[in-house]
């Protein structure tokens, strides 16, 4: 097969299925067979906006960054029995020899070269060429939806890792979007005592609790912080800079806060609060070394991503699926099959 399809955005709430050429892998990639793409937020605010913060969309782009498939060819330098493997696609390759990337800290390669971040085409398309080593194989075990999933389940799990989540950690997330809910799932795994979810969606609540959260907070009936829960550990996934303030006051002395949803530059601190009780403060940005753990938790179980998993979409049904949270308070993660 020569061309294939790939949904275009080609301006602001304009998206269109295109005819384009199959890429060739070059050597050291392997070419995959998309079979299942997660719409991210990201892919949402692109198609509503035509940018997020200084990342603007000044050509056409092909969206989609969570993705899975099966190699259908490789490039000079791979082991040709790679084909027919499945394999979920770390979305970002970055140069491989930038101090950041030599220092293991690869997700702040300044190279780095991200699906569906301009001016990078994503994998919203029929097949993608991919560096070999970052289409990493799933088992059987692992549906298609779970093999793209394990993009923003890396999220979850770097956002443990950044908080230092572990055996008696008392957890608040705020935020139960698909992120905040890999995120729970990981706290959980990662042995945490306590892990409450705070969020404003009923439906999303429920299904926090469902998979694994002690206990969730409404806050259009309870505000944060006159819940009574007072964590060593936040996980903030909204990226709302009220919610994150109010949520910074709960932390307990010496407690970390890791900033994972994506907000506007404008947050108010309560600064005598994180100083008065040595309260740390991290950003996040993508993700690094993560896949293996986000497969074994996948594979064991540990994980559920396929629960968050509201809608299945074909290719020419992808502005339906981009504005599916939009119009369906129920919505959680949308998935799209480009083969379709």
């Amino acid at each position: 097969m020569s061309t294939m399809q790939a949904a275009v955005l080609r301006g602001v709430r304009h998206l269109q299925i295109e005819e384009r050429p199959v890429p060739e892998p070059g050597p050291g990639e392997v070419l995959v067979q998309v079979n299942a793409v997660g719409v991210c937020g990201s892919d949402v605010h692109y198609y509503q906006h035509g940018r997020i913060g200084d990342f603007v969309v000044e050509q056409p782009m092909v969206l989609g960054h969570e993705s899975g498939g099966v190699v259908t060819a490789v490039g000079r330098g791979v082991d040709a029995s790679r084909i027919g493997q499945r394999v979920s696609i770390e979305p970002g390759v970055p140069d491989l020899t930038c101090p950041e990337c030599l220092a293991g800290r690869y997700n702040l390669c300044p190279g780095m070269r991200f699906f569906a971040t301009p001016p990078i085409d994503g994998s919203l398309a029929g097949y993608v060429a991919v560096h070999a080593a970052f289409a990493h194989p799933v088992p059987d075990s692992i549906s298609d939806d779970a093999a793209a999933l394990l993009e923003p389940l890396s999220v979850g799990v770097w956002a443990g890792r950044k908080g230092r989540v572990g055996a008696g950690s008392r957890v608040l997330i705020t935020g139960a979007g698909p992120v905040g809910l890999v995120a729970t799932q990981c706290a959980r795994a990662f042995g945490a005592t306590e892990i409450v979810v705070a969020d404003l969606n009923p439906h999303r609540l429920k299904l926090a609790a469902d998979l694994g959260a002690s206990a969730t907070i409404d806050v259009t009936c309870t505000p944060l912080d006159e819940a009574g829960f007072e964590p060593t550990v936040l996980l903030e996934c909204s990226g709302h800079p009220g919610a994150t303030a109010t949520a910074l006051r709960t932390l307990a002395r010496a407690g970390r806060a890791v900033l994972v949803g994506m907000g506007d530059d404008g947050l108010p601190l309560p600064l005598t609060h994180i100083q008065s009780r040595e309260i740390e403060i991290t950003g996040t940005f993508r993700y690094a070394n993560t896949w293996p753990t986000a497969i074994a938790l996948a594979a064991s179980g540990l994980v559920d991503v396929d629960a968050l998993v509201t809608g299945h979409f074909t290719l020419a049904e992808s502005e339906t699926a981009l504005l599916a949270a939009e119009h369906d308070p129920l919505a959680v993660k949308s998935m799209i099959n480009p083969q379709c």
